[in-house]
């Protein structure tokens, strides 16, 4: 399912801050119907988090177990999710290291909450409307726009239905996707009858095609996942 308590099209927000009543804050301000956020106090708890999907991180550079700049690193190396960098005011370096490492925006402490509500705000419009045609996941390439799907760059034909599924598997990384949802997505048409097995025929013919059943798992009574590598946080 898509997580307990979480609509589809809902936003979540991942805030990893160690100076709690600040991250209370943070939570306060952001916090809508269309908003779910999620506490980390350290990058330990951080990674931990990460193991579901989030749509935008809230980084502070300074935490007890180590180096935000350090988390930011890891997560590019498998992840394209807007990050926006919490700093003291003094720590021009760690600003200029982390646009460099992949940050999205920066925020200098202290700050206004309308300034981290637009600043938020911009970075989640970005992310809605730059489509992402184009997903390297390990030795795989999918490039939806020209319809050329790769493993270990040898081309695999993929027919229309088995895109969409690709792609909503692949976009929603780490989220167990329900097979109504799968359905409703993939067979559009109200007046068209689908068996009841045609989701499980097209989920082994994509798994098969693309050598994928190590990503593509079977959630028993519920749906599928594309399982998300797990980010490590790094020794402070």
């Amino acid at each position: 399912m898509i997580e307990k308590g979480r609509k589809i099209g809902m936003k979540r927000i991942l805030i990893v801050e160690d100076d709690r009543d600040l991250s209370h804050g943070l939570c306060m301000a952001l916090r809508d119907q269309e908003v779910e956020i999620v506490q980390a106090y350290d990058l330990k708890s951080a990674a931990c988090q990460l193991k579901e999907e989030m749509d935008l991180i809230l980084l502070d550079v300074n935490l007890p177990d180590g180096n935000g700049l350090q988390f930011l690193e890891q997560v590019r190396k498998q992840s394209e999710i807007p990050i926006i960098l919490l700093t003291a005011n003094d720590t021009e370096l760690d600003v200029v290291m982390g646009l460099e490492n992949g940050a999205d925006d920066y925020i200098t402490k202290p700050f206004s909450l309308a300034i981290l509500r637009a600043r938020v705000g911009a970075q989640l419009r970005r992310a809605k409307t730059v489509k992402q045609y184009k997903i390297e996941i390990d030795s795989y390439s999918f490039d939806f726009e020209k319809m050329e799907f790769k493993k270990d760059g040898t081309l695999i034909g993929l027919s229309k239905t088995e895109q969409k599924l690709l792609r909503l598997f692949v976009e929603n990384r780490g989220v167990t996707l329900t097979r109504n949802f799968l359905v409703d997505r993939i067979w559009t048409d109200g007046e068209e009858y689908v068996d009841e097995n045609a989701l499980s025929v097209t989920v082994k013919r994509l798994r098969d095609k693309l050598d994928a059943g190590g990503y593509i798992k079977t959630v028993y009574g519920v749906g599928y996942v594309w399982k998300k590598q797990q980010v490590n946080a790094g020794k402070g």
